[in-house]
């Protein structure tokens, strides 16, 4: 079966689900299947899981080892970025058209990958958190067209960075510093950025063990009892 299950239960905000225990995981990969419901992306969320998977393949569950995350007092400002923001280069914006980054997410040419991982499926699935007031995107703008953005889910002291885009030189930087920035000054405390990434590290990205990371999440966010039934 390729990308999400068609008979699995649609799973409400308010429902969660029990993944495989951390214990039984043994590489990045620990479920296959399921849907991308609400309830089922936050459970995921809530227990250090996103999905990722290509376009011929069923609905994979991963959390990476090590995970890269950015703390308030790494997040990293390069000078030109500094000189950029203060030309006012780029309009940037909070939740102004979280369809166009995401759908600007899944267009970009990334050298290296066969494709985009950003289905039809995703962006439906993202749209609808976005409209429960889970997900968030910021934007950046140039002379009124949009030149990136980046996307992910914000739950309590988290953020969960998902994918960013730049079609201008820098876009995408400017749009996620500027959340970052935000999100930092509303309390939250660290940046989940999943991947690492050396374009990451140069905005203050830090590699953790996954263990280190669950510990941080469940302090953070606290893991519940999960039931498929609420």
């Amino acid at each position: 079966m390729i990308g999400p299950d068609p008979g699995f239960p649609y799973l409400d905000e308010n429902t969660r689900f029990r993944f495989p225990p951390p214990e039984s995981w043994s590489d990045s990969i620990v479920a296959v299947g399921g849907n991308l419901s609400p309830g089922m992306l936050l459970s995921a969320y809530e227990q250090g899981i996103f999905p990722w998977y290509g376009p011929e393949d069923p609905l994979i569950w991963q959390s990476p080892d090590p995970r890269m995350v950015i703390f308030p007092e790494k997040l990293h400002i390069s000078r030109s970025m500094k000189k950029l923001f203060e030309k006012g280069e780029y309009v940037i914006t909070i939740n102004r058209d979280f369809e166009a980054v995401i759908r600007g997410c899944s267009e970009i040419d990334r050298p290296g990958q066969g494709g985009t991982w950003i289905s039809e499926d995703i962006i439906a699935a993202y749209k609808e958190m976005n409209s429960l007031g889970w997900a968030l995107s910021a934007e950046a703008w140039l002379n009124g067209e949009l030149a990136g953005g980046c996307y992910g889910i914000r739950m309590g002291g988290l953020f969960f960075g998902e994918s960013m885009f730049a079609r201008k030189p820098n876009a995408s930087k400017a749009a996620f510093l500027s959340l970052a920035a935000l999100l930092f000054g509303k309390g939250v405390k660290f940046i989940d950025c999943q991947i690492p990434s050396n374009h990451l590290r140069s905005l203050g990205g830090e590699e953790i063990s996954r263990d280190k990371f669950l510990a941080l999440l469940k302090q953070e966010i606290g893991i519940k009892s999960y039931n498929i039934r609420s």
